[in-house]
């Protein structure tokens, strides 16, 4: 027989990749960045558009799901979050934010079903018929992600956005992207349809004017962006293709931990009313 030889194993590193319709592709330029000692692929215009192109296709699908439907991915989210949360701690994040952050998918996945009877109404109007005011999706969002709470922050402008039925292309944070992949390796094994959400890693201040000025793209929200100039040009290009944005907090930083309440699903819905004969 022969002798176990022992010798020093060389551990596998981890390139971190991009998020983009369900699969982890490498950025199309081939680029990367070392950042938090580890290789993260850095997105190119292309891979802004590859990202937009996944979302809208599967726009369809998701807002044809029903609301129950959604929830039930959103807990199912917050269950493999909640089998991964020594992994996050590893990458830097703290116990409590993990947990907060778990909390927040159950929270936003209890609100599914809710937000249309909270927003949606029966109209009077004078005349044989009724008026049905209903809350519908904006369609694809972009998202630029706060850097001041990778996880919690993350989870806080994703969740309100797809739970009712948007699809998102989310810019990570440039100097905090590994809690941002990692959670899109929970979203992967989590039910969630390929395409709902998207994640590129990469510099916002290339990529977010081309995700501004995407034709095919309904919504921003710029939570991530603190750079008054950037937040600007931002608005001006989003202005072109008449998109509803979310602009940065005026107040300065958001407190993640603090109630999310209603505001950010409010922020991509539109009102839909139909009017109906009714008697004969």
């Amino acid at each position: 027989m022969s002798e176990t030889v022992n010798r020093p194993r060389l551990a596998v590193r981890k390139t971190y990749k991009l998020f983009v319709g369900g699969k982890f592709p490498r950025s199309e330029s081939g680029r990367t960045y070392l950042v938090q000692d580890s290789n993260v692929s850095l997105a190119s215009r292309k891979d802004v558009r590859d990202a937009v192109v996944a979302a809208r296709a599967a726009v369809k699908g998701w807002a044809g799901a029903t609301a129950y439907n959604r929830g039930q991915i959103l807990y199912r989210v917050a269950e493999m979050l909640e089998g991964r949360r020594d992994q996050f701690v590893a990458l830097g994040c703290s116990v409590s934010e993990v947990d907060e952050a778990i909390d927040r998918w159950v929270w936003y996945a209890g609100w599914s079903d809710k937000i249309t009877q909270v927003y949606g109404s029966a109209n009077p109007v004078a005349g044989p018929y009724f008026n049905l005011s209903s809350p519908e999706q904006t369609g694809v969002v972009g998202i630029v992600a706060p850097a001041d709470s990778a996880l919690l922050g993350l989870v806080s402008v994703i969740a309100p956005a797809i739970v009712t039925g948007n699809t998102v292309v989310v810019l990570a944070a440039e100097q905090a992207p590994l809690a941002a992949i990692t959670l899109a390796e929970v979203l992967a094994t989590s039910d969630l349809p390929g395409g709902v959400v998207n994640l590129l890693t990469g510099r916002a201040a290339e990529t977010a004017p081309w995700l501004a000025s995407h034709a095919d793209v309904n919504a921003l929200d710029l939570a991530g962006v603190t750079d008054p100039e950037l937040a600007r040009s931002l608005e001006e290009a989003a202005a072109g293709t008449l998109k509803r944005v979310l602009r940065p907090s005026a107040a300065g930083p958001v407190d993640w931990t603090a109630d999310p309440g209603l505001g950010r699903m409010k922020s991509f819905l539109e009102m839909k009313t139909v009017w109906h004969p009714k008697g004969v």
